[in-house]
């Protein structure tokens, strides 16, 4: 399993709008071969953050669905960012 996780930033008056231009980018990526989960939200402490995280099957799947990141809009509002994939050796489900 492979987790991405991190955090994106962008203008505080910027966030809602960033996070309603990713909403075709997270249907796509929750309906693609692989994906478990796939989400983006707000940070409830900081106005300029927005929590990324995704779950998938491979490093292939995830490679196989990373060209579908954000468009240059997207990219552009972005002024800061820390993402990082992680190779999960195991897990243990809690509910």
């Amino acid at each position: 399993m492979v987790i991405v996780s991190g955090w994106l930033r962008v203008g505080t008056d910027a966030r809602d709008e960033y996070l309603a231009s990713c909403v075709d980018v997270i249907e796509a990526a929750r309906a693609a071969p692989g994906c478990i989960d796939f989400h983006l939200a707000a940070d409830p402490l900081d106005a300029d953050r927005i929590n990324v995280y995704e779950q998938w099957e491979s490093a292939e799947a995830v490679e196989r669905f990373r060209g579908s990141g954000p468009d240059g809009g997207q990219q552009d509002a972005i002024v800061g960012a820390h993402v990082e994939q992680h190779e999960v050796a195991s897990s243990t489900t809690l509910t």
